[in-house]
């Protein structure tokens, strides 16, 4: 994905998520007070699902970011070989270039690092939506 494309489409990933997460904290937090000590079924189920979703998300935003970043390095090293062989290596090392290159990969992790976070967010934010809060 080109360089803007990925930043717009980590700027409305990161918009949606401002919004979808205070709701979802919102819905959760009225719910914890609702049920008070004694827990349903369904509170309990909700409760325990939010704290393995966020371990989830998380190891799936560390994992993407990783991909993203070595997907990277094999781009640079196949470029700089090409770069080597046809002569061109002083152009690709240039500041400019590896700037270039540094602030794709990084747009391109932040994004990548988002997704899974947004999609739980977002979704949460949905479901919870349509949720009654009472017993």
């Amino acid at each position: 994905m080109p360089r803007s494309r990925h930043s717009a489409a980590t700027a409305r990933r990161t918009a949606e998520l401002a919004f979808a997460a205070p709701q979802v904290i919102a819905h959760r937090l009225q719910r914890m007070a609702v049920a008070g000590p004694t827990l349903s079924g369904r509170d309990r189920k909700e409760f325990t699902g939010m704290v393995v979703e966020k371990q989830v998300a998380f190891t799936q935003a560390c994992m993407a970011a990783w991909q993203q970043w070595a997907r990277a390095q094999q781009s640079f090293t196949l470029a700089a070989w090409r770069a080597f062989f046809s002569g061109t290596l002083p152009g690709l090392m240039s500041t400019s270039s590896l700037a270039g290159r540094s602030l794709a990969t990084s747009a391109a992790m932040a994004n990548a690092a988002l997704v899974p976070v947004h999609r739980k967010a977002v979704s949460n934010a949905r479901r919870l939506g349509r949720t009654r809060l009472g017993r």
